[in-house]
């Protein structure tokens, strides 16, 4: 008996199980799945760039 992997969906937060029964993985749906494009697509998430750091945050300097 394998064990499953269960995550929650990042747009509903529902239990998803991460296998080939959830074609829509992470999502639990595909309307979940297109909420979460569409926030993409309207700049509501975004990945921080470079250019979003402040004088503090640089991160070429490590800590010694």
């Amino acid at each position: 008996m394998s064990e499953e992997t269960i995550v929650n969906c990042p747009t509903c937060q529902k239990p998803v199980v991460w296998g080939e029964q959830s074609p829509y993985r992470p999502f639990c749906s595909k309307r979940c799945q297109l909420i979460d494009l569409g926030e993409w697509a309207a700049e509501e998430k975004r990945i921080p760039s470079a250019g979003d750091l402040s004088d503090s945050d640089d991160w070429s300097e490590t800590p010694q």
